[in-house]
């Protein structure tokens, strides 16, 4: 699996700028309407705000949504970014932690406390 200098390793992104999806074949045994949910949240995302957005998993098998935008780039909505991301990390949480779940068990070997996850 591929990382980068800090470790971390791309789930999926977009990008408005090239106008291209990327999906990190490491994780091509999850479930397809996981996938299908990824890229539809990517590209709706690079449309209306614009710049490009990751969802990257740091050492510890947290998953992080970013964003970031050209400096060039003036339509980039930086105010509208952050609430997108938030409004995606409150409607799909379920999702998302399965997936850093499914991360930690399956890329780093972790024992998980699923009894715990459940109370949350």
């Amino acid at each position: 699996m591929e990382t980068n200098k800090s470790g971390e390793v791309v789930l999926c992104a977009a990008s408005e700028y090239e106008q291209k999806y990327y999906f990190n074949q490491s994780f091509s045994h999850i479930p397809e309407d996981v996938k299908d949910q990824l890229h539809i949240i990517c590209v709706l995302f690079t449309e209306d705000i614009g710049g490009i957005i990751m969802f990257v998993f740091d050492e510890e098998g947290n998953l992080q949504i970013r964003t970031e935008a050209k400096e060039s780039d003036f339509n980039y909505d930086e105010i509208g970014a952050a609430l997108e991301v938030k409004e995606i990390q409150r409607q799909r949480r379920d999702m998302l932690h399965g997936l850093e779940l499914y991360y930690r068990a399956v890329f780093l070997h972790q024992d998980l406390d699923l009894e715990a996850w459940q109370l949350e």
